[in-house]
């Protein structure tokens, strides 16, 4: 990975459309406010890009059901302390083998730390403990609600408009949460326990989104990508020993072991390292609309792998949030 590569995938994510290389319209500007028309863009989208688009979607749809079943042995806590640690510190490995630099730059620190909380702590551990209080495919649906919420803090922090399809994209994804969290007041009352944290964990991740293209950065963003892991798992880390036992891992099955090393060398290492991958051979919304498959694969790998049921309730739910994510990323501001 050379760094001049590593800066325009930064591009892509955290520069403002005016400070973009201006040989590289397709691959440098932030979501949904690429210049390249349609037809231009989609005559030469490579291949490769739609082979990695496709591995992303499987396999961050099927990690739900199996980081559920690991979840059956390992604490939430020490979950995350073990894919943060190793997930990050196998990025770190990449990033240095490809001959990049793994300092920081001083100015970068503070904001780095703001968006490690943000985009790691919050959403690990929020999201982890979601799923040991309700089903994963549910928790899958939740989760990808992240847009919609990123939308609504773009227009307070990165001044964007919040147009008509945006507020119908929230109204609808707002409707589809309530078809799921109506069977979780029945259970726990009125404190809908699980999914309250993933929500936690949506809105955590969103503005750790909006954080990051509100930022300017110098780092290759897979450098980006690896301290966040690491800074972001501190807190996690420390929570970890003094929670809970993390002598657990000592005492759990092969079954879960060989899970658990799937859950950080695909989809923490594998699946970050494709996505921006993807990001940098595609424009940034077409890269992000092929996202709206994950919580799909999510529903019906649980079901599959779990016995968990699908219902009319997860169905209608899901087509309501898929509707809204649609809605709020392909409808441009022009044409609204």
């Amino acid at each position: 990975m050379k760094s001049s590569q590593g800066n325009r995938r930064l591009g892509i994510m955290s520069q403002p459309a005016g400070q973009q290389k201006a040989d590289n319209p397709e691959t440098s500007h932030p979501m949904g406010n690429h210049s390249t028309s349609e037809k231009s863009a989609g005559d030469n989208l490579p291949p490769m890009g739609f082979l990695l688009l496709a591995a992303i979607t499987l396999l961050w749809g099927f990690n739900w059901p199996i980081m559920k079943n690991v979840l059956t042995e390992i604490p939430p806590w020490t979950f995350r302390l073990l894919c943060l640690v190793f997930g990050g510190a196998g990025l770190l490995l990449l990033v240095r083998a490809g001959g990049c630099s793994l300092a920081i730059p001083k100015r970068e620190i503070k904001p780095l730390i703001l968006v490690s909380l943000l985009n790691i702590t919050g959403w690990h551990l929020f999201s982890a403990h979601g799923l040991v209080k309700m089903s994963a495919g549910r928790a899958s649906i939740i989760a990808f609600t992240m847009p919609l919420w990123a939308a609504i803090l773009s227009s307070f922090i990165l001044k964007e408009r919040l147009t008509k399809a945006r507020l119908l994209g929230l109204v609808l994804g707002i409707s589809g949460l309530a078809i799921l969290i109506g069977p979780d007041l029945k259970v726990f009352g009125s404190e809908p326990v699980g999914a309250f944290f993933m929500l936690i964990a949506a809105l955590s991740w969103a503005a750790g989104t909006v954080s990051i293209k509100y930022f300017h950065w110098t780092m290759p963003i897979a450098l980006l990508t690896a301290w966040q892991l690491i800074l972001g798992g501190i807190p996690i880390v420390i929570g970890a020993f003094f929670l809970e036992s993390v002598t657990v891992v000592f005492r759990i099955s092969w079954q879960v072991t060989m899970a658990l090393v799937y859950v950080i060398l695909v989809p923490i290492i594998f699946c970050q390292w494709a996505w921006f991958k993807v990001v940098n051979l595609f424009p940034a919304t077409l890269a992000a609309i092929g996202t709206l498959l994950i919580p799909i694969i999510g529903v019906f790998s649980s079901a599959l792998l779990l016995g968990e049921s699908v219902g009319s309730k997860e169905l209608a739910s899901l087509t309501l949030i898929v509707m809204a994510l649609a809605i709020v990323m392909i409808i441009r501001p022009e044409n609204d």
